[in-house]
């Protein structure tokens, strides 16, 4: 179960700090909504054939089945690297990307998105030396891997993890739920590490 929280456009829009959060970041078209809306098993992020449609962080509350309450808060995040729209969307970086991945309480854990089939991107590069940088846990996805026969997929993997070598990366299919209960023991870790109790008043 979830619901849509907010969209944020500006560090003082975000959702007042409560649950554990993990951020959702990739190239435009890497397939952000549809991972998302995999995990949830429910189409609540928009996915579209247009790049860079998310201009905003969207914030959705996640409930485990049988919970009474939400337990965890996914950030949709702009996506980056689109060429009509990367110079837009880098200039909006400091005023609510970069303060909500440097300095909010709540975020437990980013999801650095990479499609499998595109070889390593210095924009996905940049964006892991900045997670790096800010000391934020991260895991590397590599998205859309059922376009790949296994051997293919064993060679990509191979050159993602030669390529970021300080990420650990999860092969993920929104098509056939491929890596969806190891992404999810990843952020049920995450977000054990960062008690809500400490946010809530």
């Amino acid at each position: 179960m979830s619901r849509f929280l907010a969209a944020a456009t500006d560090a003082a829009h975000f959702p007042a700090p409560s649950l554990p959060e993990v951020a959702f970041l990739g190239r435009s078209n890497v397939g952000k909504s549809s991972v998302i809306n995999t995990l949830i098993g429910d189409k609540i992020a928009r996915t579209s054939s247009t790049p860079g449609r998310t201009r905003s962080i969207n914030f959705f509350e996640v409930r485990w089945p049988g919970k009474p309450r939400p337990e965890v808060i996914f950030a949709d995040l702009p996506g980056y690297g689109y060429a009509k729209l990367s110079r837009e969307i880098s200039q909006e970086w400091p005023k609510f990307i970069e303060p909500y991945l440097n300095d909010r309480p709540t975020l437990a854990l980013c999801m650095a998105l990479v499609d499998v089939n595109v070889p390593p991107q210095d924009s996905d590069r940049q964006l892991l030396d900045f997670l790096n940088a800010s000391g934020r846990d991260f895991l590397l996805i590599a998205t859309k891997s059922d376009r790949l026969s296994n051997n293919q997929l064993r060679n990509a993997l191979k050159g993602l993890e030669q390529a970021y070598p300080t990420a650990p990366v999860i092969p993920f299919s929104a098509k056939t739920g491929a890596g969806r209960d190891e992404v999810w023991n990843k952020i049920r870790q995450s977000a054990a590490k960062l008690p809500a109790t400490e946010f809530q008043s």
